[in-house]
């Protein structure tokens, strides 16, 4: 769950709260296509309880130019040329939307650039979390579903960092659940929905309401989709950095910090780390909580995915939190 002070609530035997009139689900979705493949069978079941659910869509995964350039048959991507593939994938949330018994104003968008969530979170914080933040507080949910920190989808794991923040600002928190799509699940306990024939029909025909993305990975989602839904709940924070990069790769890595006082970067060399007598490295200066840490490769790369991703540290206990400024 989300912490010191989420609200509670009656669980069922899977642990999932006990749906019913009073239920609010808010889902967060960094992309269109991700409220379907992560929570298809959920939204079904609270619909199916009276609740009322809000979709919180980040992105509208308008980057995204190999089934852009295979459906339109062309090369070069505009910018009139995204932005027009941006309202196709808006439209075709919709429809999806409409298969799962959820209305077209339940669909709260952003407009936040797709492939630019980690640039939002590091170079833009405070908007950023106040955004969700304000989104939070005027529907009010009584339970908020996620991407987990361990998604590999660089888009999805500052999603996960980006919601903490903002319910760390909240008084009486939601419980927080969180999904993954891309990457091996983590070490939170998870819960497995499982929904009736017609709930995993209605979960099938709002995928193919996708039809953009159907096209090239019509396959690969098929197959993301028809695995259980596992909502699962947060691991515990990590003592010290869990990686050890190669030495000859340390010139190209970034290692980037986000808690309540902000972001800050560094180059590798330049990152305050301290080695304990267990070889294990631990940031030198003292966070807020929660602290998240990332891991990242400043060279350009085809591949989207994160090798390293973030993770969650323990945050020190006194002193100042790291600062709000950006090491070159």
């Amino acid at each position: 769950m989300s912490g010191t002070g989420a609200r509670s609530s009656p669980s069922t035997a899977n642990g999932l709260p006990v749906f019913s009139a009073q239920t609010r689900l808010l889902v967060v979705a960094p992309h269109p296509d991700d409220e379907t493949i992560a929570t298809g069978l959920l939204i079904q079941q609270v619909r199916a309880a009276g609740g009322e659910v809000r979709i919180l869509l980040l992105t509208e995964g308008d980057n995204n130019p190999w089934p852009q350039r295979w459906l339109e048959r062309r090369l070069r991507i505009r910018l009139a040329d995204r932005q027009r593939w941006g309202h196709r994938r808006h439209a075709e949330m919709l429809q999806a939307l409409q298969c799962l018994g959820v209305p077209a104003q339940a669909l709260q968008p952003l407009g936040w650039p797709d492939m630019g969530v980690t640039d939002r979170l590091l170079q833009s914080c405070s908007a950023s979390v106040s955004t969700l933040a304000a989104a939070i507080g005027q529907f009010a949910p009584s339970l908020v579903v996620a991407p987990a920190l361990a998604d590999r989808h660089p888009d999805h794991g500052a999603a996960h960092v980006l919601v903490r923040l903002a319910l760390a600002q909240q008084v009486n928190p939601p419980p927080l659940l969180n999904y993954l799509v891309h990457g091996r699940a983590g070490d939170g306990d998870s819960r497995e929905i499982h929904g009736t024939a017609a709930q995993s029909a209605c979960k099938r025909a709002a995928l193919a309401e996708h039809r953009s993305q159907m096209a090239l990975s019509g396959k690969r989602m098929l197959h993301l989709a028809a695995r259980p839904e596992r909502p699962s709940g947060l691991a515990s924070p990590l003592a010290a950095l869990p990686w050890r990069p190669p030495v000859w790769l340390r010139p190209w890595l970034r290692l980037s910090v986000a808690s309540p006082a902000g972001t800050q970067s560094w180059r590798w060399r330049d990152a305050p780390l301290q080695r304990d007598q267990a070889g294990r490295l631990h940031l030198s200066v003292p966070v807020g909580s929660p602290c998240f840490v990332r891991l990242a490769l400043t060279l350009r790369s085809p591949w989207i995915f994160d090798h390293w991703g973030w993770c969650e540290l323990a945050g020190h206990s006194g002193g100042v939190a790291v600062g709000l400024a950006q090491a070159d």
